[in-house]
């Protein structure tokens, strides 16, 4: 990889930090609010430096499409902070049961939800997915989810503050960014057309049931 400039180095940083929080790299427009760009257009002037560079690949066509690449010349790559071995392009394909609508009370991967399956490269992911969940509605708009994504998706019952995450409300399944403030839990829309949501911890009703960790999109 050829040698950064610290404008580079400072994006790479933030993309890194976007991953290990919220499972997501970073938009345009975000790189450029928080790097003081007068537009999203110079965010991507960097972004194909660094592709060019070999820190970075854009995967058009996708959501967010910013993987980290940082090739260390000894047959291993690193992606989202994790330093992962290259095994042969034949293997690198997950097998992820795409989920549809969450009958109530029942398990996300109980079988009658399993709509399909598909055979996915697992470095398009921050982590590694457990099943992909067929995104409903229009709540998480302004980041870039939208109605009938595949959202990939980490079993989890935790999460931190900022992470987006697949949450059961009695018979509801929804995406939305967490958020915990002592026993309150907001569940954040990235739409101003809709209210958040706001339970108690202790709620019966209110359970985590994984991370988002990357987006599939269908172009047609």
């Amino acid at each position: 990889m050829l040698k950064l400039t610290a404008r580079q180095e400072q994006i790479l940083n933030l993309i890194r930090e976007a991953i290990d929080n919220t499972g997501f790299p970073p938009t345009r427009a975000e790189i450029a609010s928080e790097l003081g760009f007068k537009s999203a257009n110079a965010a991507e002037e960097h972004l194909q430096a660094l592709a060019r560079k070999g820190a970075i690949e854009i995967s058009p066509g996708t959501s967010r499409g910013i993987r980290l690449l940082d090739m260390n010349g000894n047959g291993t790559v690193r992606f989202g902070g994790h330093q992962l071995s290259l095994p042969h392009p034949s293997l690198m394909q997950l097998n992820l049961p795409l989920i549809g609508r969450v009958a109530a009370g029942s398990p996300i991967l109980a079988n009658e939800h399993v709509e399909a399956n598909y055979r996915v490269d697992p470095s398009l992911f921050s982590a590694k997915p457990d099943y992909l969940l067929k995104v409903r509605g229009l709540s998480m708009r302004d980041i870039g989810i939208l109605d009938g994504d595949l959202l990939a998706v980490k079993k989890s019952d935790t999460a931190k503050n900022g992470q987006i995450v697949v949450a059961r409300l009695g018979d509801e399944v929804t995406v939305k960014r967490y958020k915990k403030t002592g026993s309150l839990i907001e569940l954040l829309p990235e739409n101003p057309d809709f209210e958040p949501i706001r339970v108690d911890s202790g709620d019966e009703s209110f359970a985590l049931e994984g991370l988002a960790v990357g987006l599939l999109r269908s172009w047609h």
